[in-house]
């Protein structure tokens, strides 16, 4: 999101981004963005430090109704402040989140322009294919229809279960709001990271929603230290189970206990910050364990990426042409990984099924076939015909009605003020 709001930022429009009090480092050092802060009295600085350590340790159902209880805390807080905000900051049009669900219950009520962009995959609520939080594959028979209809349904309860505030204050602000499906999302613009060539292919996507490819933007990032001299110059085994779902220490000793026996490559291993380097065991001799690492430089030399299958990290794999080994958790990685299943560009096993055995056969295939990697590098070409962030802004150039820079209307295009929320 923070990348998003810096291309609108160079095309010289007025942009502030919202967020806690615990990402405000982050967006003013590193993203160098406008931050105004909500939530303050409910979620203070610190907040996040445990809420995010609870999230590591969860996994299936249970992490993500957790994770949306705890995002419901942040939306029921912002349906009372985000009026004031909105007001004081004189704000025009707000950039929101798909999963800060119901939030945009605000602008309607206040007749205010709002667009939503999908950072992790977005949620496909027509049911004609199947919503990102299962593992299901996209097939187009009536018993995969009304599946993937009950797959909706049964979202929509744990909605509206998470997030009784945001219901009962769409009743009383007269907003209807479907039991059976998502009707609030935006009517000017919808964006996904997700190229559509890499997703299940659909003749029902809604006509707001846009793939627009990746939001790539490597200086707006956290600079990450790395041991560079201690790679040997063999073939990298790059695994990182992502920023959120990364704290079960077993996994990254079933990680390593599965390429140890590849004494030809060196595996490179990102394990976060909620877990016990010391913990994980003995490590093949020239692997390097860090907190944090420059994810896309490594994968710019990686041969396979083991990965939690989050949407970032996958897109960043096709960049590079990367073939995959996913074991997704919760969330969105469930749809993730079917799609990478279904473009052949990698093979998966569910975290409930991991075992070091196992993932060391899919890691050997992976490797070995030449498919998974031609597969991954006809992406990456496909995906250098994308500009995403150049897209996503135009396109919100245009819901908002807004001056595009390149034309000589351009001095006006910052009459409008801008709140990304995130």
């Amino acid at each position: 999101m923070t990348a998003l709001a810096r291309e609108l930022r160079s095309r010289q429009h007025d942009v502030v981004f919202i967020s806690l009090l615990d990402t405000e480092p982050f967006v003013r050092r590193i993203a160098k963005l406008p931050f105004l802060p909500c939530c303050e009295k409910d979620l203070p600085f610190g907040a996040m430090k445990e809420v995010a350590r609870q999230i590591s340790l969860r996994q299936g159902p249970e992490a993500l109704e957790f994770t949306l209880r705890s995002i419901a805390s942040m939306t029921d807080s912002l349906l009372d402040a985000l009026p004031g905000i909105v007001e004081k900051a004189e704000i025009d049009a707000l950039v929101l989140d798909t999963y800060h669900f119901y939030m945009e219950l605000v602008p309607i009520r206040l007749a205010m322009p709002y667009a939503h962009v999908s950072n992790a995959l977005h949620f496909d609520y027509s049911g004609y294919t199947p919503l990102c939080i299962y593992n299901w594959p996209h097939k187009r028979t009536s018993e995969a229809l009304t599946r993937n209809r009950k797959g909706v349904a049964s979202f929509m309860e744990l909605l509206r279960r998470t997030n009784p505030r945001a219901v009962q204050y769409a009743k009383q602000a007269g907003i209807e709001l479907n039991s059976d499906s998502y009707n609030t999302i935006s009517k000017l613009a919808w964006i996904t990271q997700m190229p559509k060539e890499f997703d299940f292919e659909s003749s029902h996507w809604s006509s707001t929603l846009h793939h627009t490819g990746p939001f790539l933007d490597l200086t707006g990032r956290m600079k990450e230290a790395f041991p560079w001299e201690k790679l040997t110059g063999q073939p990298i085994i790059y695994a990182s189970m992502g920023t959120l779902q990364n704290g079960v220490t077993s996994v990254y000793r079933k990680i390593v206990t599965a390429v140890e026996k590849r004494k030809d490559m060196q595996l490179v291993l990102s394990i976060g910050k909620h877990v016990n380097r010391k913990d994980i065991g003995s490590l093949p001799g020239n692997a390097i364990v860090v907190n944090h690492a420059p994810q896309f430089e490594l994968l710019q030399r990686a041969s396979v990426c083991i990965t939690h299958a989050g949407l970032n990290t996958v897109l960043e794999c096709l960049v590079n042409g990367v073939p995959q080994v996913a074991i997704p958790v919760t969330h969105d990685q469930p749809g993730v990984a079917a799609r990478i299943a279904d473009k052949k560009t990698g093979l998966v096993m569910p975290l409930k099924d991991l075992n070091a055995s196992r993932l060391g056969l899919l890691l050997d295939e992976v490797l070995t076939d030449s498919m998974y990697r031609e597969n991954a590098r006809y992406f990456q070409k496909s995906l250098a015909e994308y500009n995403g962030l150049s897209v996503a802004a135009e396109l919100l150039e245009n819901a908002f009605g807004l001056a595009n820079p390149r034309d000589n209307s351009a001095k006006h295009a910052s009459a409008h003020r801008l709140s990304l929320a995130r």
